[in-house]
């Protein structure tokens, strides 16, 4: 079974629309991926902050779930938003490669280009959210295979 995900920049009320949405990044600034869950998010939070496994996974409790079958919402939290709005080109490519290396990525035969990328846009897109005073949300929704 694969995830579709949508990370999206929006304001903090705006939870529920992002929730009931079919395609959020056809209503808010952000990206489509496919295939990235939770553990890769903590992962990528912990290579950032520098924070425990554990700690971090508690950070990502869903602001909103519809249902058994239906999308659930994470919130990125402040601090990792921050470190990636802050990464710079050279810091950017560094991540992308160690993060291309860890085991949530390497398990699910992420090639490094493509984490290199997915790191590339949540960088603008954290960018993007703290210009606007938002919030980065990841919809995640189970694709029924």
């Amino acid at each position: 079974m694969g995830i579709l995900v949508n990370i999206v920049s929006a304001d903090e009320e705006d939870v529920e629309a992002i929730g009931e949405s079919q395609h959020p990044v056809d209503e808010w600034s952000g990206i489509e991926a496919r295939d990235i869950d939770t553990a890769k998010i903590v992962t990528l939070h912990c290579l950032l902050t520098g924070d425990g496994l554990e700690d971090a996974f508690y950070a990502y409790e869903p602001v909103y779930v519809a249902g058994d079958d239906g999308p659930i919402v994470l919130r990125i939290p402040d601090e990792l938003m921050e470190k990636l709005a802050g990464l710079e080109e050279e810091a950017i490519e560094r991540v992308g490669e160690e993060l291309a290396a860890t085991e949530e990525f390497e398990v699910n035969g992420w090639p490094a280009e493509e984490v290199l990328t997915l790191v590339e846009e949540l960088s603008a897109l954290a960018r993007l959210a703290e210009s606007q005073d938002q919030a980065l949300f990841v919809w995640m929704h189970p694709l029924m295979t």
